[in-house]
């Protein structure tokens, strides 16, 4: 800048800024003076018609009371005058509760977290199962399977090991329950030999999965629970791909509560998740 003051001197303002590249309007901002510094208005004094410390406390306590929780200021200057109150006109509740950063839901309601999308890695089998349901009624981890009759129904358990695809556990059963669920949890960790804290069990939130007895068998178990996020349907897509055309199989009569499936059936459906060698990456299922 000052190169350019030198050059304006004697060949103008406008011919040194076109020359050097310099705007005029930084030119003329420089020699203007600086401006001085803003001074800080005096607070205001105190009005005396304000309400004291101990009053504006008591406007906040009724405001927040059972009573009024749930009502707006106008509607809490309106009852407070039908029972000959005054307190403050409406405005000057508004100015208290935001002062408070209150003028919002007042009432002790449940706020829901934000959950965050279960993400799990599995590097070798037995490391994470899961399972699911697709079939509409059923509940997490169970699939509703059509009977031989109308308005009849059988529940599949299927357990699904998310690195080989192998399903490692299922039953059909003629009713859906925490107890056969817990029996299926603990037979297949047994028989594929699953140590303490070897193994993650990820499903979704049906009532199955998330009944207490079943966390007290993992928690014995070493077994880390995973489910998928509320109202989240997409959240456990490998087993949804597997089983669910196993809805549209009719499957024969079953007596008593416990059956077995013959398993060339269930195989002809799942065999996309039966253990096979590990595909390469361009190869489809």
């Amino acid at each position: 800048m000052a190169l350019t003051e030198t050059l304006a001197q004697t060949t103008g303002v406008a011919a040194a800024c076109a020359a050097l590249g310099v705007p005029r309007s930084s030119v003329y901002r420089a020699r203007r003076p600086p401006a001085p510094a803003a001074v800080r208005p005096t607070p205001l004094p105190a009005l005396r018609r304000a309400l004291s410390v101990d009053e504006s406390a008591a406007v906040r306590t009724t405001l927040n009371s059972p009573a009024f929780a749930d009502c707006a200021p106008r509607e809490v200057y309106a009852a407070l005058l039908e029972q000959d109150v005054y307190l403050c006109s409406w405005s000057t509740m508004y100015r208290i509760l935001r002062a408070n950063h209150e003028v919002q839901e007042r009432r002790n309601q449940l706020r829901h977290p934000a959950f965050a999308a279960p993400e799990l890695l599995a590097t070798a089998p037995n490391q994470v199962w899961t399972w699911d349901t697709l079939a509409p009624g059923a509940s997490a981890g169970v699939t509703r399977l059509l009977g031989p009759h109308k308005w009849t129904y059988y529940y599949l358990y299927v357990l699904l090991d998310l690195f080989s695809r192998k399903v490692v556990g299922w039953l059909l059963a003629t009713c859906e329950s925490a107890a056969l669920a817990e029996e299926l949890v603990a037979e297949t960790c047994a028989r594929e030999g699953i140590a303490f804290d070897q193994l993650t069990l990820h499903a979704d939130r049906g009532g199955p999965m998330i009944a207490h007895s079943l966390a007290l068998l993992l928690t014995d178990l070493g077994v880390q629970p995973s489910h998928s996020r509320p109202h989240v349907s997409n959240d456990n897509p490998y087993r949804t791909y597997a089983v669910g055309a196993l809805g549209r199989i009719k499957v024969p009569h079953l007596a008593g509560r416990w059956a077995t499936y013959p398993p060339q059936v269930l195989l002809a459906r799942l065999k996309c998740v039966t253990p096979i060698p590990i595909r390469n990456r361009s190869s489809r299922p």
